[in-house]
């Protein structure tokens, strides 16, 4: 099973490849050593025919090898070097004293075909555990042509020993080396899982809360991941702040049609007009859910829209305050001349129009403005009351979420924010000021295009 930690599959990939690594280049190393060992003992043997061919005298017409050659091996009965000179069809004209032992058997495994005059070879003798070196030659004599080859036999002890030790020598160094390199890499595997291990821990402190974002400095791979982990973080923070935002904006929207619905019971109305009012404001509050949800899961960003005509909007909405504030007996001025068309979801200009006037309603004393003007290719549309009005020190104050300028009247503080958020998305202002009756001049401007 493989295991599910990065770290432990990178040793164990370590551990699978650098044997594998080693032990190839171990072989190869061995091989070398080995063939450099025969080429040596070619070399060797190569000098002891030098040797003979050199001691050798020619008595009458044979040649006759003296029994005093330098090499002392040659004397010694199993010494393990080896001198023969044979003539024509392997007729054996001379061996050493080393070779008095050496068996029949061995020497009919000597292959004297295909060698020709000058011609030499080297081979081995695995089962005999012996190194064979032959060199041909012509030699005349009296007149007379004679083939002779010189062969040395070499036991092959001392270049096994050598290759021994080497191969101890070679696999206690290559095995070292495998256990050296498994420390280095386990240490540069923990050196480079070291961002991860970091992000790791970073993310552990955004889910306990003690940080916002991912903040440490992370290599140029990891990077980008951990930018694209920001961005996910900030746009699931916004997306469920949209949710918190939008539940609040949804309880605020429903006061009015529940307002209306409420003092519908005061206004004597007949079954039918009570039903119909009803019908109607179900229908409003059926828009508001539906709109206020889709606002929940929509990005940010201006959307095509129909042309919404904005005066017929405004007259819907005061008729429907002025309902809800019948007790006040506002009287509210309309001037709306023009049929300007606003290129914006008439849900949209109903939450902002809406809350802006119930504001007027709310904290007006008896007299609200409705005005339209043109100019720079933006619609304004002027909101007037006479109320207390708004200090100049709170005016950008109370179009945050949550604040107000009057605490003292029931409310949350969000419907001048939700106002600002829809003309945000669509390249509007709002813009607060006194009034010509000594109240609050709320001034909406909305491109026209």
């Amino acid at each position: 099973m493989m295991p599910r930690a990065l770290r432990a599959r990178l040793l164990l990939a370590s551990l699978l490849l650098l044997p594998v690594f080693f032990g190839l280049t171990g072989f190869a190393l061995q091989q070398a050593f080995h063939h450099s060992l025969e080429a040596a003992e070619e070399e060797r043997l190569k000098l002891q025919v030098y040797l003979i061919l050199g001691a050798a005298e020619l008595k009458g017409d044979r040649i006759m090898i003296p029994d005093d050659i330098q090499e002392p091996r040659y004397a010694q009965v199993e010494s393990g070097l080896y001198g023969f000179l044979h003539e024509g069809d392997e007729m054996l004209v001379w061996y050493s004293e080393s070779a008095k032992l050496i068996s029949d058997t061995l020497l009919e495994q000597l292959a004297f075909d295909g060698l020709s005059t000058g011609d030499s070879r080297f081979d081995q003798l695995p089962e005999q555990g012996l190194f064979v070196y032959q060199f041909a030659l012509l030699w005349e004599i009296a007149g007379k042509e004679h083939n002779y080859v010189f062969t040395v036999l070499e036991s092959d002890s001392s270049v096994k020993t050598e290759q021994k030790a080497f191969n101890t020598r070679l696999w206690g160094w290559l095995g070292g080396a495998i256990f050296f390199f498994l420390l280095i890499e386990t240490a540069l595997i923990r050196w480079g899982l070291k961002p991860l291990t970091r992000l790791a821990e970073d993310l552990k402190r955004i889910e306990m809360g003690q940080s916002d974002k991912l903040t440490g400095e992370y290599p140029t791979e990891v990077q980008a991941v951990t930018d694209n982990l920001n961005l996910l973080i900030h746009n699931e923070r916004q997306q469920r702040e949209r949710y918190r935002n939008t539940l609040g904006d949804l309880a605020h929207s429903l006061k009015t049609p529940l307002a209306v619905i409420r003092g519908a019971g005061q206004e004597k109305l007949d079954f039918n007009g009570y039903q119909t009012l009803v019908t109607e404001q179900a229908g409003r509050m059926d828009q508001i859910v539906q709109y206020q949800l889709s606002r929940a899961v929509k990005s940010q960003g201006r959307t095509l829209a129909k042309k919404t005509p904005v005066a017929p909007l405004i007259q819907r909405m005061v008729t429907a305050l002025s309902k809800v504030y019948r007790d006040k007996d506002v009287e509210v001025a309309l001037d709306l001349q023009g049929e300007y068309q606003l290129a914006a979801d008439e849900r949209d200009l109903m939450e902002l129009l809406g809350n802006v006037l119930e504001n007027a309603f709310k904290y007006g004393r008896s007299q609200v403005a409705v005005s339209f003007s043109n100019g720079s290719g933006m619609l304004q549309i002027d909101i007037a009351d006479d109320g207390e009005g708004v200090s100049p020190e709170l005016r950008q104050t109370i179009l945050k979420r949550g604040e107000r300028a009057d605490t003292s009247a029931p409310g949350q503080g969000i419907g001048l924010s939700v106002a600002v958020d829809i003309l945000s998305s669509y390249d509007g202002e709002l813009e607060i000021s006194e009034s010509a009756y000594g109240g609050a001049l709320f001034s909406i401007r909305f491109p026209l295009n």
